[in-house]
């Protein structure tokens, strides 16, 4: 499968009773399909998938198949606590008809390296399907460590890695020794021109939900035209609302709080994360509005 291109993680709309808000998902999905992102990511992080049941994620599986009907190529979030909850998940995303799966460490309870390895095998078992990791060790308490990724070079269908860590070693190595075995996404936003510069192809970013027009023209700056000066100046414009997100804590609340700005309202996060109060959401929008005043 080609991952290429900005994938969003798409928010999950709540009412403010917490319930889904599938109208408000139909009308942001209809929306980055129209500017241009090349996948969407359905129970991701940014999605809040550890905050939802699984009657609700299989609800949110069917309806992103149901809308969407092939527009864009369909990227599910199978990760949970116990393998057979994200065997479940998979079987679930297989049947509706999602083109690839995102696996990332069982969190909470720290699998052990040759655990991990276990899991991640049991679900290629299980779909014959193709599959990007999700190195993000700060959030599952566990990394994907290169010895594990290399355990996995006899997989053929574990084709991508999204990259979390932050380190520009790992960076360095995933996109050195393993070009020939994973294609590799940028996850850490605010290191995006390097992951790019470093032969990425794809970028996980959760700010597209709302900024998707940026995350586009950067990524056919650096990827499809490697014109690197204009790459620079697309990031340059980019990084102070990149490091607030990756570096400001309420990551999914400034997401959310992002698309009501651009006209999409999504609703609040579910407890046990919080509103952001106004002094966050004036310092939020002082960066956005400073953003997109530079949209021609």
């Amino acid at each position: 499968m080609n991952f290429d291109g900005i994938w969003t993680p798409v928010v999950t709309p709540f009412n403010s009773d917490g319930s889904l808000k599938l109208e408000a998902l139909d009308e942001l999905l209809n929306t980055l399909i129209e500017q241009g992102v090349h996948g969407l990511i359905i129970g991701g992080t940014t999605g809040e998938y550890y905050a939802q049941s699984m009657d609700e994620c299989k609800r949110l599986f069917d309806r992103v198949i149901e809308h969407v009907q092939g527009r864009i190529p369909l990227m599910a979030g199978i990760n949970a606590t116990a393998t057979a909850d994200s065997l479940e998940l998979g079987q679930h995303a297989k049947n509706s008809g999602f083109d690839a799966l995102l696996v990332a460490a069982p969190y909470y309870c720290q699998p052990a390296q040759d655990e991990l390895l276990a899991h991640i095998r049991a679900i290629d078992d299980a779909f014959d399907m193709p599959v990007m990791l999700y190195n993000f060790p700060d959030r599952t308490g566990v990394p994907m460590t290169m010895a594990l990724i290399e355990a996995l070079r006899d997989r053929p269908n574990i084709q991508a890695i999204k990259e979390s860590t932050g380190s520009i070693e790992r960076l360095h190595t995933l996109a050195t020794d393993h070009a020939d075995q994973l294609q590799l996404s940028c996850g850490m936003d605010d290191q995006v021109l390097e992951f790019f510069v470093w032969g990425a192809r794809s970028w996980v970013a959760g700010a597209s939900n709302f900024l998707a027009p940026e995350h586009v023209a950067l990524h056919k700056a650096c990827v499809i035209d490697k014109d690197f000066v204009t790459g620079r100046e697309l990031a340059a414009r980019l990084l102070p609302m990149l490091n607030l997100l990756e570096q400001g804590g309420k990551f999914c609340q400034y997401i959310k709080y992002g698309c009501e700005l651009a006209g999409l309202p999504v609703g609040p996060a579910r407890r046990p994360l919080l509103p952001l109060n106004e002094q966050e959401k004036a310092v939020f929008k002082q960066v956005y509005d400073a953003l997109v005043a530079c949209r021609s």
